[in-house]
């Protein structure tokens, strides 16, 4: 026999889900903010100043 969730079940499954959703969105706007190209290319082509320091 299947057995129905109760009111508070599904309230806490929506909940679940929405807060997901937001945290998601959320860290998607925050790490917008940051310039991983620049550091990116930082790290991937060597600073003139430290190879003539060597």
């Amino acid at each position: 026999m299947l057995e129905q969730l109760e009111t508070w079940h599904i309230v806490l499954i929506i909940a679940t889900v929405i807060a997901v959703i937001w945290s998601n969105i959320a860290l998607l706007k925050y790490s917008a903010k940051f310039d991983l190209k620049g550091k990116l290319d930082k790290q991937t082509k060597p600073d003139k100043n430290n190879t003539d320091n060597k």
